[in-house]
């Protein structure tokens, strides 16, 4: 069964499957949710607060969302394409939705690290 990611505020309510939520980006107070359709939701939610909102809705062995540096979370069944020198991560479904994100290279030297460990 699916499960669903919940995110309130005191004006919004976002629901979104967890296999649709692509990534959040974070401006100081506010989060944006990006969706699978391209579909982007801005709320007035740390990011810290949308990790922990993460972290409740699915259970603690679900580690398909990873926290990047200070201002992203990514879903990582969407990585497609790592550039460190250019610090770009492509995130895309390979069908219809693609979208271009960046990190410090720090952050993505240490995601690629942890990705090859995983294909071994």
């Amino acid at each position: 069964m699916e499960k669903y990611l919940l995110f309130a505020t005191s004006s919004e309510l976002v629901r979104i499957p967890a296999s649709a939520m692509v990534c959040v980006t974070a401006d100081g107070n506010y989060s944006t949710i990006t969706t699978a359709d391209g579909s982007d939701y801005t709320l007035t939610l740390q990011l810290g607060q949308v990790e922990r909102r993460i972290a409740e809705c699915l259970c603690d062995g679900d580690g398909r969302f990873i926290r990047i540096g200070k201002s992203l979370i990514i879903n990582r069944e969407f990585i497609i394409h790592l550039n460190i020198g250019r610090q770009r991560i492509v995130l895309s479904d390979c069908r219809s939705f693609r979208r271009d994100v960046s990190a410090s290279k720090e952050a993505l030297k240490a995601l690629r690290e942890l990705i090859e460990k995983e294909a071994i």
